[in-house]
Parts: structure tokens; C-alpha cells; sequence
């Protein structure tokens, strides 16, 4: 029997997603079980960081989403407080992100893991649009991992964008697991 090597991806829990720029009440009630998942996780840890530059509202991004948010260096770009105290009390990699998929997320897997040795799970936010995205590249990359999403350390831009990312992950055989 392989021993399959668990991985937890904590997607953008910055503090502009949080309760910043685009934070929302949804956000904010689950930074608690986030914090609790990454303390009790029993495997490696890799954190992503929306960044973006002085730049952003002329990228198309900017020009579709007018709202500046985690501009690197700012005080939004920064994990939330709880967040970052408890990925500081574990080893991690932080991967920085210019827009809603990584595909630094997969090259940084696939060179440092067995991809069929590997159960990968995802939390953050936004489900329906950063978590889904890379969750949807994690299925398109690493056919045979086991990839899930804790719903209960999600949320979306609002209830009902949060439900519809997770049917869409769901009929895309990734595992929904909480809440």
C-alpha cells in the first residue's frame, strides 16, 4: 500500500479578502476553522498570495474588478493576523499568485512531489474564484491526486457564488468535505 503524502494549499487568506477591500462577514467566520485546519493538518502546507502591483487597476483584472486589493507590500496584501500566527508556527511555502490560478502552484508540485502519492486539499478564499480556479488546475494536472476542498474554510463573494463553485468543483470530482 502507497502511503499517500497529504498537502494543504490555504488559498489568499489576506487580509484585503478577509475584512479589507473585498472582505465580507463570510470571510471573517472562517478564519477560525482555517486556523484550526492548518494547526491540526497532518501534512506539508503551501500558501498562496494574491499579489498584485501600483499597477492594477490598468491590468485587465483592474478594468474588470475596479477595487486595488493585496498590492504587494500593503497592509491588505498580508495574511490575516491569525492566519499568518498559525502558518508561523509550522514550515510552509508561500507561493505568489498575479491572478486567480497559479501555474506556479503545479510546477512547484510536480517538482517536489509524486503526484499519484498525493492527496491535496484546498481552503480560502474566494471559492468562486481563486479556490476554484486552482482547484480546477490541480484536477487538470494531477489526474490521479485526490484533491478536495474544506467548505467550512471557504467562502465565496457571496452565499450563493459560494454554493455554485462548490456543485462546479463537486461535478469536476473534487471532493467537498465540511460544512
Amino acid at each position: 500500500m502507497i502511503k499517500m503524502k497529504k498537502l494543504l494549499i490555504v488559498v489568499d487568506m489576506q487580509k484585503d479578502f478577509v475584512d479589507g477591500a473585498l472582505g465580507s462577514k463570510e470571510a471573517v467566520a472562517i478564519v477560525d476553522n482555517v486556523v484550526k485546519k492548518i494547526e491540526n493538518f497532518d501534512g506539508d502546507i503551501i500558501v498562496t498570495y494574491d499579489t498584485h502591483a501600483e499597477n492594477y487597476m490598468e491590468t485587465q483584472e483592474g478594468k474588470n474588478l475596479p477595487v486595488p486589493h493585496c498590492i504587494k507590500g500593503t497592509d491588505g496584501w498580508r495574511l490575516d493576523e491569525k492566519v499568518q500566527a498559525a502558518v508561523d508556527k509550522r514550515a510552509y511555502r508561500a507561493i505568489e499568485k498575479p491572478t486567480f490560478g497559479s501555474t506556479a502552484l503545479p510546477e512547484y508540485i510536480r517538482a517536489n512531489y509524486n503526484p499519484a502519492e498525493l492527496e491535496i486539499e484546498l481552503i480560502g478564499l474566494c471559492t468562486d474564484i481563486c479556490v476554484v480556479s486552482n482547484a480546477l488546475l490541480m484536477k487538470a494536472n494531477f489526474l490521479e491526486a485526490k484533491v478536495s476542498v474544506d467548505a467550512s474554510c471557504c467562502a465565496g463573494v457571496t452565499v450563493d457564488s459560494h454554493n455554485a463553485a462548490l456543485a462546479t468543483m463537486k461535478m469536476c470530482q473534487v471532493n467537498i468535505i465540511g460544512g
